[in-house]
């Protein structure tokens, strides 16, 4: 049966809305965990703490949504990928999820006893929330560009020859340290906007204003270790970008440097790294000069560029492997079939709006600054 678009297009236009989801989650539950990762930092008394946690209080499960759908997207667009990367990163994995589990007990038990020490444990463990799945994700993507140990049986039954500990390296742990100072400035602008003027509000600019600067210098030490780190991989020889999807079939070699060879031959990728430093320039900007939409407006640009270089970089690498090579998924190898990605384009088509559409009601209701003083007058306050 013919299908309206080619296979080729279809297996882009998924790698695009993968990107999609995975910047839809950083932009909406990013400034949840960098203001989970701020709380203990930004508010000194019990008062504080509770007026920081009710910024985000009222959104933060509408916003798991897009990390839900960016691991169901995975599943179903992309088999291989989920079978290698959920396998191999599994302790990671297992990590982000346990620390993400300590957000609703932490929201839901806090308050529930006046006893301070029981409080402030509980605000710890939001931190360990906020911080940890930032982090975690950040070594994910560092990983991802370095290359992952696996290879592929004769099967399609993938070997993973890695450990939990050496997801560490330096290059990764920059990656890492990056993703956390992005998401804290995306915090730390999403507090300036809902905070009431105040301490709060003042401290989080001050963080702010360090993680924007952090944000610069990582994402530049980050652009070193590629150019001059001797990372990259590269294609050798044709492959056909509407051939069945056949993960042993990727002609691929360890090539230093050709991470950047995209942007080589297509000049209008660097839109992508401009935009990341330029978004955390305009974070920094908006940060100190109190401006709470240019700091916004920033920290989202920051998130969108730093995480678009990642996947215009690699493309159409999706996860290179670094023991062996032809091991390597690619948009061309990895997919699911034609007629999947068309069924699911079309259901995606009629739910992707409705979810933005939701998304955008739900903050427009609830749109205001939250203060100390609301605590004892609304009933549904954390």
């Amino acid at each position: 049966m013919d299908l309206p678009l080619d296979y080729p297009t279809l297996r882009v236009i998924w790698w695009g809305l993968l990107g999609v989801l995975l910047i839809g989650f950083s932009l909406t539950d990013g400034f949840d965990l960098g203001v989970a990762a701020l709380l203990p930092f930004v508010a000194r008394n019990d008062g504080e703490r509770r007026m920081v946690i009710n910024t985000i209080g009222p959104t933060w499960e509408g916003n798991q949504v897009w990390f839900i759908l960016g691991g169901g997207a995975i599943f179903a667009a992309w088999p291989f990928v989920y079978a290698v990367s959920f396998s191999g990163f599994y302790l990671a994995m297992f990590a982000v999820l346990a620390s993400l589990i300590l957000r609703p007990v932490g929201f839901k038990y806090r308050s529930k006893r006046p006893n301070p020490a029981w409080r402030a444990s509980w605000d710890w463990a939001l931190f360990v929330g906020g911080f940890a799945p930032a982090l975690v994700f950040g070594v994910a993507v560092g990983n991802v560009l370095q290359g992952i140990p696996f290879r592929l049986d004769s099967d399609l039954r993938a070997v993973y020859e890695g450990g939990f500990f050496g997801l560490f390296t330096p290059f990764t742990l920059v990656c890492g340290l990056l993703s956390v100072a992005m998401l804290v400035l995306h915090g730390s602008a999403w507090l300036t906007i809902k905070a009431e003027h105040g301490p709060v509000r003042d401290r989080a600019r001050t963080y702010g204003t360090i993680a924007a600067a952090a944000a610069i210098v990582l994402f530049a030490v980050g652009y070193a270790f590629v150019a001059f780190g001797g990372l990259g991989y590269r294609l050798e020889g044709a492959v056909d970008p509407a051939g069945p999807s056949n993960p042993l079939r990727a002609m691929a070699a360890a090539a230093p440097g050709a991470w950047l060879s995209n942007y080589s031959a297509y000049p209008w990728m660097w839109i992508a790294p401009i935009l990341g430093f330029a978004g955390a320039a305009l974070g920094l900007v908006g940060v100190r000069a109190g401006r709470e939409a240019a700091a916004f407006a920033g920290s989202s640009l920051a998130t969108l560029g730093i995480i678009s270089t990642v996947g215009l970089s690699m493309f159409p690498f999706i996860l290179p492997s670094s023991i062996d090579p032809k091991s390597s998924l690619l948009v061309w190898n990895a997919s699911s079939s034609h007629m999947t990605l068309f069924i699911m384009l079309l259901v995606t088509l009629v739910f992707l709006p409705i979810v933005l559409l939701y998304t955008a009601w739900v903050f427009k209701v609830l749109w205001g600054r939250v203060s100390v003083a609301d605590l004892s007058t609304n009933p549904d306050l954390y």
